[in-house]
């Protein structure tokens, strides 16, 4: 495998990298152009896990296992390879994520915070019913279509790396300090309850502008989300709805069994803010919907569950 670092305007099979977008722990990001002129954004694994031939391995796999996860929510991946001794996917561009959005310490309004965060449940909860855990939900790893709508990205290095450590036994930090779950920060086991704590965090950071936890040490940081209770994201933003924060301080309970059982049900619990905070003129109205009080309250409980589904 390659030691150096892609440079823009070398391709990689039938691509053509452009700038850099940015870098985590294990790969580049870059823009490119295919030989028909289409963009994409193009993943590059590093040079020290290219040059393990069981890391390079997973991570081609596990790239063309999340290649498989087709949802409006999640990113799509168009090709997986390896040329010239560099392991890439190649997957949709979009323009913005929703950490750029919150760049300068941003509150988001409510409403948009709900909507964003029903669409990383919608794809969460799509996963969670294929066992699939995310591992590293946090701003960077939420795109954000023209649009706004949320598409969740980076399935397949966090499957990657939680395989190769349970395969070789091999130390590495799977998560983001400011986002990982109390049972990350312990090393115990996970199930999709532990993106739901992570998504609470990133939910707490849209609403009040920042995460509520801060340390520079790792290990305090970790300290604090196995211990401390979050201040009430109501005590930063005062006109945020009880509901909203009811909701975060839920997804934010120490324990699993605290949380929300799942995705869906999360999903349920942020539809019921949509519902209520959205002009009645947004939302479809289904026939006969003006006959009697008795009906119009029955159709708008099955509307709400209606609109959350197709979202």
């Amino acid at each position: 495998m390659s030691s150096e670092t892609p440079a823009t305007g070398q391709r990689l099979g039938s691509y053509t990298l452009g700038p850099l977008l940015g870098q985590g722990g294990f790969a580049w990001v870059y823009a490119a152009t295919r030989d028909d002129g289409k963009s994409f954004a193009i993943k590059v694994l590093k040079p020290r896990y290219a040059a393990d031939p069981a890391f390079e391995s997973r991570f081609r796999q596990e790239a063309a296992f999340a290649a498989g996860l087709e949802h409006p929510n999640i990113i799509h991946i168009e090709d997986v390879g390896a040329v010239e001794g560099f392991a890439y996917f190649a997957m949709d561009l979009y323009p913005t994520s929703l950490n750029a959005r919150l760049a300068g310490d941003v509150q988001l309004p409510e409403p948009e915070a709900v909507d964003i965060a029903i669409g990383v449940a919608q794809a969460l909860a799509f996963a969670h019913e294929r066992n699939v855990i995310h591992r590293d939900i946090k701003p960077d790893n939420i795109l954000l279509t023209a649009q706004g709508r949320p598409v969740l990205t980076d399935f397949g290095i966090a499957r990657a790396v939680s395989g190769y450590v349970a395969a070789t036994g091999f130390m590495m930090t799977i998560g983001t300090p400011a986002y990982i779950s109390p049972e990350q920060a312990q090393g115990r086991t996970l199930d999709g309850r532990s993106d739901l704590y992570s998504l609470g965090i990133t939910l707490y950071r849209m609403v009040t502008g920042e995460v509520p936890f801060r340390s520079n040490d790792w290990f305090e940081l970790a300290r604090m989300h196995v211990e401390d209770r979050p201040e009430p994201p109501r005590n930063r933003h005062p006109e945020l709805s009880k509901r909203m924060e009811r909701i975060v301080l839920r997804l934010l309970a120490k324990h699993p069994d605290d949380r929300h059982p799942s995705a869906a049900a999360l999903v349920e619990d942020l539809a019921d803010i949509a519902v209520r905070s959205h002009p009645t003129s947004d939302l479809p109205v289904p026939e006969g919907y003006l006959r009697d009080s008795k009906t119009v309250r029955s159709e708008d409980e099955e509307q709400k569950k209606a609109w959350w589904k197709v979202w």
